[in-house]
């Protein structure tokens, strides 16, 4: 049972009444009596609200920042038509509107709703229950119940670096000799044979095609195809930390509003999804694996056509575990999971304490076996400090930054002295420079 503002009302009206009653005991005994009466007679003609019957339907994918309907059908099978109000109640985070609905549903007959949902967080959500207010003739009071009706969402990541992609490509059709001027790339996978011109290398001359053609030919070359990736996401406390601004409006988390950013987490996997759209296109194989304490996914085996969807798909649901990451741990998934050769592409955060204590250790036994590629996101704010010097607080600000910017140059140096290529970028630039890392591996044949 449920009451509404006009039970309220008139009990309020009805207090009025009783103090200026001559007999006050007698008018709270009306009053009292009134609104039992009209309460029972609400409940009397309502309809019920257990019998319902309730079926979903729409979308189960939505990206972040966009919004997907999702479909309610209501089927009331008694006498009695319901009338009232329904409430689908999700998390939070699922951005529901309107978050009351109308229901007027005939005895008999059935109804649709639609519900919209502009997720703020991505991940899995799950509807939660729905409520059913069915009020009586005269609205005072009327039945109320819960119902459970599973539907998830799955929210994906935004993937907004996408817009880098033409470019990308562009560069890469250029360094497999695709684009229309012919520019050749520095790859070392034999691509075909040409006759010689000034100023070509003459270690590149073919001499058996040059002697069977009397003329001078020399081989060309591409970046080697079907190399493989593996894209590594640690999802450890560091990767919990907000950087930069939001770039999906009303998505930087549920506190804070946009000017608290995305955890380094989600710019990390925006710059892996551009990458790995990059080396499906190049002929490359990608594998995924999330790491902090353990192996929180893992991604392998997928077609070059279906590996950026499983990859986003694999992704959504990841969060930032408040734990410090195993780097030894991670290094033996790494090396169980990569039996040959290939480019280990690492999103972590350039800590130096954390580094010091964890990944430093491990690197060479990583690093000798594979290429790595270390990404990371620098701050903004840093930068922005570090250009402080109107007061004195300021300055002080300013020498922080300064020798916080020292301490990631001095562990960027350290990392390349193992043999490993450093990506420092910040937040809207880290997915394209990646992106050219990747390239510029590609170029110089070290795939």
């Amino acid at each position: 049972m449920a009451l509404t503002g006009r039970a309220a009302l008139i009990a309020a009206l009805g207090a009025v009444g009783v103090l200026l009653a001559p007999r006050p005991g007698s008018a709270v005994l009306g009053l009292l009596l009134l609104l039992g009466a009209l309460v029972a007679v609400d409940l009397l003609f309502a309809g019920g609200v257990r019998p319902l019957r309730f079926r979903r339907g729409g979308a189960h994918l939505v990206r972040l920042g966009e919004s997907i309907e999702v479909e309610l059908v209501v089927e009331n099978p008694g006498r009695r038509r319901v009338r009232g109000v329904l409430r689908d109640a999700w998390p939070p985070s699922a951005g529901v509107s309107p978050r009351h609905l109308r229901l007027d549903v005939p005895g008999g007959e059935r109804r649709r709703l639609v519900t919209t949902l502009t997720p703020s967080r991505r991940g899995d959500r799950e509807a939660v229950k729905i409520t059913v207010r069915s009020l009586g003739p005269l609205g005072v009071a009327g039945r109320q119940g819960s119902h459970i009706v599973p539907w998830s969402v799955r929210v994906l990541p935004p993937f907004l670096s996408r817009k880098h992609l033409p470019a990308k490509l562009s560069r890469l059709r250029e360094l497999e000799g695709q684009h229309p001027a012919l520019v050749r790339g520095q790859g070392t996978e034999f691509d075909s044979l040409r006759e010689y011109v000034v100023g070509d290398d003459v270690r590149s001359i073919d001499w058996r095609a040059t002697a069977r053609r009397s003329d001078v030919v020399v081989r060309t070359w591409r970046p080697e195809r079907d190399r493989r990736v593996l894209i590594v996401l640690d999802t450890g406390r560091t990767s919990a930390g907000r950087v930069g601004t939001s770039p999906v409006p009303g998505a930087a988390g549920t506190t804070g509003g946009a000017a608290a950013g995305w955890p380094r987490l989600d710019w990390s996997m925006d710059a892996a999804l551009l990458l790995a759209a990059l080396a499906a296109r190049a002929g490359d194989r990608v594998d995924f694996l999330a790491h902090d304490r353990g192996v929180r996914a893992w991604m392998s085996g997928a077609s070059r056509t279906d590996s950026l969807t499983a990859l986003v798909n694999v992704m959504a649901p990841i969060e930032a575990e408040l734990v410090e990451a195993d780097s030894a741990g991670m290094v033996a998934a790494i090396l169980a999971r990569a039996k040959r050769r290939c480019l280990v592409v690492l999103l972590t955060d350039l800590n130096p304490a954390a580094m010091d204590e964890g990944l430093l250790p491990v690197l060479p036994q990583l690093a000798a076996r594979h290429l790595v590629l270390v990404a990371a996101v620098a701050d903004p704010r840093v930068a922005e400090m570090a250009a402080g010097r109107g007061t004195a607080e300021l300055v002080y600000d300013a020498a922080a930054a300064e020798h916080l910017r020292g301490e990631r140059t001095r562990l960027t140096a350290r990392l390349r002295r193992h043999g490993c290529e450093v990506v420092d970028a910040t937040p809207d630039d880290l997915a394209p420079a990646l992106a050219d890392a990747y390239l510029a591996l590609k170029a110089a044949g070290r795939l």
